[in-house]
């Protein structure tokens, strides 16, 4: 029997999510929470947006996930859920059922995994960890919590992705390196050095981004 599955913060994103639950069935959404006051009790898909983040607890036989775009504001909302009397092991993991998790791999609580992503081996992934389609995670690589990849991102073998790093469309980290916490890594860029924490990079190769838009 499916799970009963709430998703939070009403997105691009949580319509991807929607869309794997139906695939896999593992899930069935039963109720959309969103923290726009002005949104509450609009439609959104097939639903009716239920309330804010703050009335997770009022679904008590229910699993969540978190679908805000950036780690930070998922971070935000997991911190709000948990404190209001959500256990963290309530979050769901979403995995498209294209998507085949080798033995060894590891995904945690919370994360989604869209279609046509590639974990090889020994990959790591954390918590609240956002995967978009078609990104390819190699051999060793440690994708830390609230991290988001989106689509056809590319990690080489050993690379370390720490916490809250965002890296954009068909972005490329070169093997053994680190994209530090928080930074930034830019559509189409190629990393061949190490990300510092917090910086921005852009190009190809990765430099960092000067002027108004710099982190």
């Amino acid at each position: 029997m499916s799970r009963s599955l709430v998703i939070i913060a009403a997105s691009g994103l949580a319509r991807e999510v929607a869309a794997a639950v139906r695939a896999g069935g593992e899930h069935h959404v039963v109720a959309v929470l969103d923290d726009d006051l002005r949104r509450v009790g609009t439609r959104f898909g097939s639903w009716t947006i239920a309330g804010t983040s703050r009335d997770a607890v009022d679904h008590p036989e229910c699993s969540f996930v978190v679908c805000a775009g950036s780690g930070s504001a998922r971070a935000a909302i997991v911190r709000r859920v948990v404190a209001g009397g959500v256990e963290p092991s309530r979050f769901a993991t979403i995995v498209d059922p294209s998507v085949r998790i080798p033995q060894g791999c590891t995904v945690g609580a919370g994360s989604v995994i869209l279609a046509g992503s590639v974990l090889t081996a020994d990959v790591t992934v954390g918590a609240h960890v956002v995967v978009m389609p078609h990104v390819v995670l190699t051999h060793d690589c440690t994708v830390d919590d609230y991290v988001t990849l989106c689509a056809g991102t590319v990690l080489g073998g050993g690379v370390h992705v720490q916490s809250g790093a965002y890296l954009g469309m068909n972005s490329s980290v070169r093997e053994n390196l680190t994209v530090g916490r928080g930074s930034v890594l830019g559509m189409a860029a190629v990393a061949v050095s190490d990300v510092p924490p917090g910086e921005t990079r852009v190009g190809c190769p990765a430099v960092p981004m000067t002027g108004a838009g710099a982190a």
